[in-house]
This record gives structure tokens, sequence and C-alpha cells, in this order.
């Protein structure tokens, strides 16, 4: 029995502008907007770092400069930090820049989410690796992705984070059609865009963690565009799916966050001050006393 495949390596899509925030995100990218005091993106890397990814990809554009700055080392902060006697504040800031291997490249090629992918093929070169969207991540013990490597480490081919949902999120989101494999775990036959709770496969939405294998690439860069003339990563997945074994793990207890558009995103921030022990108590008199 040959050797076990390892997942080190992460790549994380952050090249979208964040139209529906601006003109906040004009300047701002939208995985740097805050939940409470971290930004987003923050929290999908300490997901990947906490279940043994080493290297970070993160896929951006020009306008994402502020992205790099926030995980690398700031000496100017770091001196003032010490001289002022500020030594949390200090390891935290210093911590950020010390958690992975951070590399970034440039997203070229057509519009769509599947090119981010493609564009990190040479720095996966021949390795199995995980792809995340900058803007959602999974609260849950242990993590959305640890339970995704859980699978992997068992089966050893493309598997994908799904999560249940009601009717209403079935004409928003990608639903699996599946078949039964063992406990939470489904054998995925193809995902069905916003098919309406009328035409869903299943109650299953595909989406989060997106664990791949190197032949994702061949199809990848084979893929033709799809809907708007873009390059849909749903569309290279369906195709995997007809040639070879891929999984569906259903996510086990914690919640999704999905912080791509204003109401999502202010729901967020929401429970996460609810729950912060510095400001959580206070706030929750705060927005008793506004509904009362």
């Amino acid at each position: 029995m040959g050797k076990k495949l390892q997942v080190k390596k992460a790549v994380i899509s952050a090249a979208g502008i964040g139209s529906r925030f601006l003109p906040w995100t004009k300047a701002m990218p939208k995985e740097m907007l805050p939940i409470v005091d971290k930004p987003v993106i923050q929290y999908i890397v300490e997901e990947c770092v906490g279940a043994g990814i080493e290297q970070i990809i993160i896929v951006t554009d020009s306008r994402k400069r502020a992205i790099e700055d926030h995980f690398d080392f700031a000496p100017q902060l770091e001196h003032q930090l010490k001289k002022a006697g500020k030594k949390r504040a200090l390891a935290e800031v210093r911590k950020i820049a010390k958690m992975a291997d951070f590399v970034y490249v440039r997203q070229k090629g057509p519009y769509g989410n599947a090119t981010p992918v493609l564009a990190a093929k040479s720095l996966v070169d021949n390795e199995p690796f995980v792809t995340l969207w900058g803007d959602q991540f999974f609260w849950a013990t242990p993590s959305r992705l640890k339970q995704c490597l859980a699978a992997f480490k068992k089966y050893q081919c493309p598997l994908f984070s799904a999560l249940k949902v009601d009717d209403y999120q079935k004409k928003t989101s990608g639903i699996g059609k599946i078949e039964d494999f063992e406990d939470n775990i489904y054998l995925l036959e193809k995902i069905v865009e916003k098919p309406g709770p009328d035409k869903a496969p299943s109650d299953l939405m595909v989406s989060g963690v997106y664990l791949f294998t190197p032949d994702i690439f061949p199809i990848l860069e084979k893929l033709k565009p799809g809907r708007d003339n873009e390059l849909w990563l749903v569309d290279a997945i369906n195709e995997l799916c007809q040639k070879r074994q891929c999984l569906a793990v259903e996510i086990l207890g914690g919640q999704f966050y999905d912080t791509g558009n204003k109401l999502a995103y202010h729901k967020t921030v929401v429970d996460f001050m609810l729950r912060d022990g510095e400001i959580g108590k206070e706030m929750k008199i705060y927005l008793k006393n506004k509904l009362t």
C-alpha cells in the first residue's frame, strides 16, 4: 500500500472587487472587513493553520496590498508597541506574520471563480491542496477543514465540505446530487447551481472547502467559459465527478458565516460581538435596550 498523501497547502481566493460593499471596499479589500477586531480572512487563515496547513497561497489583484501587509511583520508598529509596554498587543501582531508561509500570486485570465485556482497551479505543484473563499468561514469544533482532512486521510480523493440548508437557500446555493456513502459522507455526482426547492436534488449545499488532487488542473486548463462568459469552478468539479470518485463531507456542528453581502456580514459581526469576552456582556445589554 502506497504512502498516503497529506495536504499542506491552501489556496485562498481574494481577488474579487467587493462591489456589494461599495464605497467601503473602494480602497479596502472585502476580505479585510473586520469581525470585531480581526479581518475576515484571518479567521480563514487560522482555520487552515489549526488544521495543519503550512503554506497559504493567497490569490489577489492590484488593489489587495492590505492583505499582504496584514500578514507581514510591521517593524515600526512593533517598535511603538514595545516602547509603550503593550506586550499583549505586540505578541498578537507578531503572531499573525508567523502563522504560516504566505505566498501571493496575482490573478490572471478570464473572470470567474475557477481562475484563482488555476493561477496557483505552479505553486501547488503536484500535491493535493485545499481552496477556500476569502469571505466565508465556519465556526466549529473540530473545524470544518479538520473534518474534511480526516475524510481525505481515509479516502484519498477529492472532496468538498457541505452543509444542510433550508428551502430558501436552495435558490442561491450549489446543491449536491448525492448518494449515501458513510455516516456524514456522501458520494457526489454533481453540483446543481441555484436549483430552487422544487428542483434541488438534496438539501446539502456544497461549498466552503474544496479539496483537490492535481488532476483538477487539466480540467481547469481546458474549461470553457460558462454563464456570463466566466470560468466557473462548479463546472470543473462536475467534470471531475464524472472521471473519479468525489465526496461531499457534511460538516457536523458549528455555524457557517458568509460575509459576502451586507446582511450576512453584519449578522456575523453581531454574533461575534456577543460572544466576545471583552465587549459581549455590554453589547448584549445595549441590544436588549434598543429592541425593547
